[in-house]
């Protein structure tokens, strides 16, 4: 196991460690809190240049989004450590559940906008590309309904076998950079008025579908994250949202972390409603798509 108190006081000489608590574990990275003014991360398979290339990612959005994001203070790639100061505010996923997710929403909105006009030549050598097909995202998560189908309400089965037998709908005519993880786990709050102050986990930020982050948002917020959006971003956004209320279900099973799991129950009722939508397409349809690019595993990143 990585000494993290030798990694900080080897970084950051005459900096005082007194207390070390860990605050979590994912698949991809657990994080350290130092002192309460510190988070180290370190990534459970080290790859020193996507560690590089994320503090250097960070610095540049931090240019030019309306949100706090984490400001780098040391890296030690060869241990795919990142630390920076702490941000104020506390995950989304442990407060209650906001009482007016319209505001949340629209604030998060307008911070995708933001990220989602960067151009591709300000991110170069920072982010991947990430286009992975909808027919795979289909076929993973008819994977995972198989492995979680018994955990799931009886009444909510057939309509998630219907959406699993149905078509997926035309990739993107275009990608964007964005953030590509943003469920509500990497979105922090205060807990006393529930006003954003920040966005952490920039690991999977790519140039990817704009629809993705808009539909993790949906799946954690409700209809509200999809105000605003076209008819095809808010097609895809819903698909987006199915797929991954399915993965992170299995994930809170999986793991044992029963908030993962107890976040996806609560959400079926507008990620899969009774009405879900127009008439399905046959799942034998081909789906347009974009094909080039590295596909992005369901749970990465957390």
């Amino acid at each position: 196991m990585t000494d993290v108190r030798g990694l900080v006081t080897a970084h950051l000489p005459g900096y005082r460690v007194e207390s070390i608590d860990l605050i979590g574990a994912g698949t991809d990275h657990t994080a350290f809190e130092i002192n309460s003014d510190l988070i180290v991360r370190l990534s459970k398979s080290p790859d020193p240049d996507r560690t590089e290339r994320e503090a250097r990612l960070l610095t540049t959005v931090r240019g030019v989004a309306p949100l706090p994001v984490p400001e780098p203070v040391f890296v030690a790639a060869e241990h795919g450590c990142l630390a920076y100061r702490k941000l104020p505010g506390t995950p989304l996923l442990n407060l209650p559940a906001p009482g007016r997710p319209e505001r949340i929403a629209a604030t998060l909105g307008e911070f995708l906008a933001a990220l989602h006009t960067l151009p591709a030549s300000l991110l170069a050598g920072l982010v991947d590309t990430d286009a992975q097909p909808p027919a795979e995202w289909l076929d993973e998560a008819a994977e995972t309904y198989d492995a979680v189908a018994g955990h799931l309400p009886a009444r909510h089965r057939p309509l998630i076998e219907r959406f699993l037998g149905t078509a997926p709908p035309p990739g993107p005519e275009t990608l964007a950079f964005s953030h590509n993880d943003l469920g509500i786990e990497h979105v922090l709050a205060d807990p006393r008025d529930g006003a954003i102050t920040g966005v952490i986990d920039w690991g999977d930020a790519a140039l990817t579908d704009p629809a993705y982050d808009f539909g993790l948002l949906f799946r954690d917020l409700g209809p509200a994250a999809l105000s605003g959006l076209d008819p095809a971003r808010r097609e895809r956004a819903v698909f987006y949202a199915r797929c991954g209320l399915l993965e992170d279900l299995a994930y809170g099973i999986e793991s044992g972390q029963r908030r993962y799991a107890d976040r996806s129950l609560a959400a079926l009722s507008w990620v899969f409603p009774a009405t879900t939508g127009p008439p399905p397409r046959a799942r034998s349809e081909p789906a347009a798509g974009i094909a080039a690019g590295d596909g992005r595993a369901p749970g990465d990143g957390r």
